[in-house]
């Protein structure tokens, strides 16, 4: 029987380490700015199962999520996000830790946490494996504000509104240039519009959900952006791992 998170090219073979796996997603010039998106979808879009993102999770899908974890230099992920999906005290395992440190990297990436608001509890970001960041504006409330700066970096980007344009220099000027976002949609459809996203990292899950589930974008207005694939690959129960670029302008 195969393993449950072995992954394939669609060209068959055979099944391709964490290694190689490393080298078909990392970027060749870590040097610049880049942010990609990672998201789990149904065959008929649904970005949720009973709420949440990781009920559509595949064993293959975990595999490269904590694979696409290792190569980034922040982890980025909207508020509501956290809260729904439960992101608490997240560390990498220690194989990913020992490989990150031995390419040059700290040992975890932290957590930029996106937030207009400043809705969270300190207590929460406290439990991270390492400080996190907390991108907000300058409207949010200054109370709120300096109880968060007392667990985590703050950083403002934008007014009324987070401008992931401006995020995404300032995390590069810290030299977290390497950014990796798990959503969510309406952080996503932002990113869209404001021009920021550079790859989308997207599994299909093997199932209909049916149902009135939210996309990977929330977003009132189109705003189209043309992407290119890089690859595919597949696991034995159906499950598909696309790669997209954006599509040279």
């Amino acid at each position: 029987m195969a393993d449950a998170s072995e992954i394939h090219s669609l060209s068959a073979g055979a099944p391709l380490t964490d290694e190689q796996l490393l080298a078909s997603y990392a970027v060749a010039d870590r040097s610049v700015p880049w942010l990609r998106a990672n998201f789990v979808s149904s065959i008929d879009g649904a970005a949720t199962h009973e709420g949440v993102s990781g009920g559509l999770g595949t064993d293959s899908d975990g595999r490269v999520f904590g694979l696409l974890r290792r190569l980034a230099d922040v982890i980025v992920v909207g508020a509501g996000t956290v809260r729904q999906e439960g992101y608490r005290n997240l560390a990498l395992d220690a194989e990913s830790a020992e490989w990150r440190t031995s390419q040059g990297l700290a040992a975890q990436p932290p957590f930029a946490i996106v937030t207009a608001s400043l809705r969270l509890e300190p207590g929460d970001l406290g439990s991270y494996a390492t400080r996190p960041l907390v991108v907000t504006t300058e409207s949010a409330p200054a109370e709120s504000r300096k109880r968060i700066e007392e667990v985590a970096d703050v950083i403002i980007a934008g007014d009324a509104a987070v401008d992931t344009v401006e995020m995404k220099h300032l995390l590069a000027e810290r030299g977290l240039v390497q950014q990796h976002s798990e959503g969510g949609p309406t952080l996503f459809a932002t990113m869209i519009a404001q021009g920021v996203v550079d790859e989308l990292c997207l599994t299909v899950s093997p199932r209909l959900e049916g149902g009135s589930a939210r996309r990977i974008v929330d977003a009132a207005d189109a705003t189209p952006q043309n992407m290119s694939l890089a690859h595919a690959l597949s696991a034995p129960d159906g499950t598909l791992l696309l790669r997209y670029l954006r599509a040279a302008r």
